[in-house]
């Protein structure tokens, strides 16, 4: 596999996929986060002090047209520009740059128009459909149009570098299909990429014990693959969010109004099952913040997570809770977290996600451990506690992530890395 570090992209033409689909200020459009830009910069640096240039693409939101102006990767050029230093320049159809990419000169950088314009980008058809057989006959025929699609945005570069993480978990025309247009010698994955599957292997194949996986978030059916494919690794396995209270019910537990997959609660019963046959120690919320109502202005009790008043619902861990994952954080030499505690949004109901960004901080910091971040919620949690660098990684990419860490295969990955 080739591998960036050893590449020279002197006198090259890089088509690089990132990932800048980026949130934007609904007041001003104006990039709100740039945390995905910065992220690409090492990758699209390298290029260009080797003396190559680059071809930027991308996807933004869920567009459902060809344009729409709404989701245009014009919105963000200055973003851009400001985080690279230069001006560059930029294609408003993605499948018309080829007059541009051929001028391109070496330290210059050309931006395509959001990918998912066009419906062969995710192989997904548009439109509304009689019966699913129609449905499944216009997604066959898409299958060689996204072939051509990647294959025009192939013809574009002499190199392919895929540096998007987030999108890798998806067999996409630009993360996976585009790989098969190069050959071994000229793709490769960009510096982003590499740092997340280092993180991610050696937290799945090198961690040193104590291992604790922290789990959190809204359904047990969301997280199930990830927590019994991590049981085999972990010594300490704590739940949050709203999911503890499919657990808690499953044990005999009252829990009022929270949140519960009725259909889950076996399942439960046997994860805590499996967790104890291999001697793995898992710790739920013992009591809970509770809210009359899910909203930011709910009144509010606290209670044990197993007597929750009828008419209320737990939404944030309380101290004791605090205390006990806290202190089992702090003895760990291997953090995972996804998740939050509870409605982390909610200002009122994000003191226990705060607490938990700030103990595996002070694990990473004071005992050495090696904690990785992944997960929407749980990398605003880090970032809002400005925590960012007083953990080892924080992943850009939370299905993907999962999705990795379940021990699924990713395309986006297989295309280069071939497993």
């Amino acid at each position: 596999m080739q591998l960036i570090d050893n590449f020279n992209f002197a006198g090259k033409k890089a088509i690089v996929r990132v990932d800048f689909n980026v949130p934007l200020n609904k007041e001003t459009g104006e990039v709100s986060d740039d945390t995905r830009i910065r992220g690409a910069l090492p990758t699209i640096k390298k290029i260009l002090a080797d003396g190559g240039s680059a071809i930027l693409m991308s996807h933004m939101g869920r567009p459902k047209q060809n344009p729409d102006p709404k989701f245009s990767l014009k919105q963000i050029i200055s973003a851009i520009e400001k985080n690279l230093g230069q001006s560059i320049q930029f294609c408003d159809d993605c499948m018309k740059a080829e007059a541009q990419a051929a001028a391109l000169k070496a330290g210059e950088v050309l931006l395509l128009e959001n990918l998912r314009f066009y419906e062969e980008e995710e192989g997904k058809p548009r439109g509304e459909f009689a019966s699913d057989e129609e449905k499944k006959a216009a997604k066959n025929a898409l299958k060689d149009k996204q072939k051509d699609f990647a294959k025009k945005l192939a013809s574009y570069a002499d190199v392919y570098v895929n540096d998007a993480f987030g999108t890798a978990h998806r067999a996409h025309g630009s993360t996976a299909v585009i790989a098969d247009y190069f050959d071994e010698a000229n793709k490769m994955f960009g510096f982003l990429i590499n740092s997340e599957l280092k993180a991610m292997d050696k937290v799945l194949n090198e961690a040193q014990k104590p291992f604790t996986a922290i789990m959190g978030g809204a359904k047990v059916s969301d997280k199930i693959m990830i927590i019994e494919n991590l049981l085999d690794r972990v010594d300490n396995l704590i739940i949050g969010g709203g999911m503890t209270y499919t657990f808690i019910k499953a044990q005999g537990g009252q829990i009022g109004n929270s949140l519960c997959e009725e259909d889950k609660l076996d399942l439960a019963l046997e994860v805590l099952k499996k967790a104890k046959d291999k001697g793995v120690k898992v710790y739920l919320p013992t009591d809970a913040v509770n809210a009359d109502k899910f909203d930011k202005e709910a009144n509010t009790n606290t209670s044990k997570t197993n007597e929750t008043p009828e008419g209320w619902m737990g939404l944030d861990i309380a101290d004791e809770t605090i205390a006990t994952f806290s202190d089992v954080i702090a003895n760990s030499k291997t953090v995972l977290w996804n998740g939050p505690m509870g409605v982390f949004e909610f200002d009122k109901f994000a003191k226990g996600t705060s607490a938990v960004a700030q103990a595996v901080a002070k694990a990473t910091q004071d005992n050495g451990a090696f904690s990785l971040i992944g997960g929407g919620d749980s990398v605003a949690a880090i970032n809002k506690n400005k925590l960012a660098d007083k953990v080892s990684y924080v992943s850009t990419g939370g299905g993907a992530m999962l999705e990795y860490m379940e021990g699924k295969v990713l395309p986006g990955i297989k295309a280069i890395r071939g497993k």
